[in-house]
């Protein structure tokens, strides 16, 4: 190297310079985690290291010795970086595969966690519903739960002096005469329907209603219906027993065998309410002799819901020519239809949220 006359820098002397880079590549190999490899780094690289400020005493140089000076300061700096990759890549793979052995979980083990919930199964139920109905070439429709006079009654051909239009029935939202009601059933939807389509018409209308009654082991102010409407040329009393079979085929099992009881109600003519063989004795328990069946109280039929063809002065009121069309409606509690899916004894049980009671039910119904 040139004599640095008149000044003589010993931090950028050859040997000072050897010895700064092999303290660094010393001090990189003696790191024994990436915490203390970033304090190395920081020591021999950063803006205090002795190689940082050696860098600095370049501009003292006579001009003649500063390309010299800085050419082995740059090939310190290069040793010194390359040993800091190929350390940090180590550490870095050791770091890996401690975290790899240290956290490892065996799935075999039981589970200290916090058992997930489940669906509600009213939901479930609901959903596996709709699913039967559209692979029979049904949709959904859906309506608003606060619901006008009219849509809940009038079109339904309820007069106005009908039980059901009373406070001990219904829901008011404001005064009996504004006309706003909760609606105590989803056949709305169904009127609602034939105003905004045109026939042929085949929809199922889930959703939740309400009605004055109390809360009990087998009533509850708010619950779940499925009610179905199909409107067509044709259609007879004999497409409605066919799909409420399937319906119930779906629900109960192969084998159930269904009866319509002839009834009363102003939006349909004629009429029935459709039984259900009792799926647990299996009507035996209605014969003389035999053990008894809770479940049909010995009965041997189970009433699941109403059902009828459409009453003309509905189809009237909705613009739909009788004349032509024709056409069934029913509808059943899903409550209900749970309760004797599953056994279930108490509709409380539904609506106070305790994951004891979802949970068994799991994802689906």
């Amino acid at each position: 190297m040139s004599n640095y006359d008149p000044v003589e820098v010993t931090p950028l002397h050859a040997d000072e310079m050897a010895r700064m880079q092999a303290d660094a590549l010393d001090a990189i190999k003696a790191a024994r985690d990436l915490d203390e490899l970033k304090q190395v780094r920081l020591t021999h690289v950063g803006d205090r290291s002795p190689i940082a400020l050696a860098n600095r005493e370049i501009g003292v140089l006579p001009p003649a010795a500063r390309a010299e000076a800085g050419k082995r300061i740059g090939g310190a700096r290069k040793a010194i970086a390359e040993g800091l990759a190929v350390r940090q890549a180590e550490l870095e793979a050791e770091r890996d595969e401690r975290v790899l052995v240290e956290e490892t979980v065996d799935v075999t083990l039981p589970s200290g966690r916090a058992p997930h919930g489940a669906r509600h199964p009213l939901t479930t139920l609901q959903e596996r519903i709709a699913d039967v109905f559209v692979a029979m070439g049904y949709g959904v429709a859906e309506g608003p739960e606060l619901e006008g006079e009219w849509f809940n009654f009038d079109a339904l051909n309820i007069s106005p002096d009908h039980p059901a239009r009373s406070e001990h029935d219904t829901f008011f939202v404001e005064s009996v005469d504004s006309g706003k009601v909760l609606r105590t059933q989803t056949s709305p939807v169904q009127i609602r329907t034939l105003l905004s389509r045109k026939p042929p018409i085949y929809v199922i209308a889930p959703g939740k209603v309400f009605r004055t009654d109390e809360l009990d082991a087998t009533h509850t102010p708010v619950f779940h219906q499925i009610e179905g409407l199909a409107i067509d040329e044709g259609l007879t009393m004999a497409h409605l027993k066919g799909t409420l079979d399937r319906f119930a085929e779906v629900m109960f099992g192969e084998g159930i065998t269904t009866r319509f009881r002839p009834n009363y109600f102003p939006f349909t003519e004629p009429s029935a309410e459709m039984d259900l063989k009792c799926f647990v004795c299996r009507g035996d328990s209605a014969i003389p002799g035999n053990p008894p069946c809770r479940t049909c109280k010995s009965e041997g039929w189970i009433e699941w819901g109403g059902c009828g063809m459409v009453n003309p002065r509905v189809l009237i009121a909705c613009g739909v020519d009788p004349g032509r069309y024709s056409g069934f409606a029913f509808g059943m509690g899903v409550e209900r239809t749970l309760m004797f899916r599953h056994n279930a004894e108490d509709m409380r049980d539904m609506v106070e949220g305790d994951v004891r009671f979802t949970l068994p039910f799991g994802m689906e119904v």
